[in-house]
């Protein structure tokens, strides 16, 4: 940060601590083309960067860091500053020692020596003093980074699914194809849309449909449960699962079991338990290809998706 131009706010530190720790490719390759035509970033440079490549947070959210981030900045200047200050008197006392001892004036190295005692406590307290300052600094630095990291990951939710949004969906997608598979090993994209969701709507209403979405969120969390996948709702009621370093016939396997249990699952009268109905999803897999972009893969399993619909519904379909 501190080879730019742009101010420490948290949005600074937000983008180069996730340039940094290598958690934002797209991110990271906006980075390294900017530095070719701009050698010191902006304050207008790092916020278009976190604009464009990071999910924004709530403004009050925002806010509230930044002010605590600059009192943190504030204390540990103070602190310096004060340390400084007792340095240069420090100084000035040691100089006129010096002095004294070049005139070998024995009355004014007494006194002199005595300033020096208490100017070596005062740097003492002072040192101890920004030390503390700077750990207390670096503690609250590192509470703010995880509110940061708090509010990013809820702003890449869907509130009503409780997975990954479009947004968190294209930047997990980026991640994924930056990172090469293992040997013999691919990246998985499974799509997954609800049948019939607008009948669902038209007979029983948005609220029933919105029970449909989240119900169908809940099924993805439980199944989808490898470390390094995510679920995410793509748009309206399509889904997407995104399997890193995998096979074929794994996300197949996924793709089939999601299947199963959505339809398996039962949507009921919250006050007599009755059930009022039940919903299959269609599904298309596809696997990533040497080189292919995150555009190609999304149509690719897109399509499969469209055959899955096409051919009766209630199925997966290999794309």
């Amino acid at each position: 940060m501190g080879r730019h131009d742009a101010a420490f706010t948290p949005i600074c530190f937000t983008v180069w601590y996730e340039h940094v720790g290598g958690i934002n490719p797209r991110l990271s390759q906006a980075i390294a083309h900017q530095l070719t035509v701009e050698k010191r970033f902006s304050d207008e440079t790092v916020e278009r960067l976190h604009r464009e490549h990071i999910a924004e947070i709530d403004g009050q959210t925002a806010e509230r860091i930044s002010d605590q981030f600059q009192r943190v900045m504030k204390n540990m200047g103070d602190a310096a500053h004060a340390t400084g200050e007792t340095a240069e008197r420090f100084g000035d006392e040691l100089g006129s020692f010096g002095g004294a001892l070049v005139a070998q004036d024995p009355a004014a190295l007494a006194s002199l020596l005595a300033a020096i005692q208490a100017g070596t406590e005062r740097m003492k307290a002072s040192a101890l003093a920004l030390k503390a300052e700077v750990v207390r600094g670096q503690r609250e630095i590192e509470s703010l980074r995880a509110d940061l990291e708090r509010a990013r990951v809820d702003a890449t939710l869907c509130p009503l699914s409780r997975v990954l949004n479009r947004k968190g969906f294209d930047q997990r997608l980026d991640a994924m194809l930056a990172a090469a598979p293992s040997s013999g090993r691919t990246h998985g994209l499974i799509m997954v849309d609800i049948d019939h969701f607008k009948q669902v709507n038209d007979r029983h209403g948005h609220l029933m449909g919105d029970r449909v979405i989240q119900a169908l969120g809940e099924v993805l969390r439980a199944s989808v449960t490898q470390p390094e996948a995510a679920c995410a709702r793509y748009g309206g009621e399509e889904f997407a699962v995104l399997l890193p370093n995998t096979t074929a016939g794994e996300c197949l396997q996924l793709a089939e079991s999601l299947r199963a249990r959505t339809k398996a699952m039962k949507v009921r009268n919250r006050t007599t338990n009755e059930v009022l109905l039940t919903v299959t999803v269609s599904a298309g897999v596809a696997c990533s290809r040497s080189g292919e972009d995150p555009s190609a893969l999304v149509a690719r399993a897109d399509a499969a998706l469209y055959r899955s619909k096409q051919d009766g519904r209630d199925r997966v379909t290999a794309g």
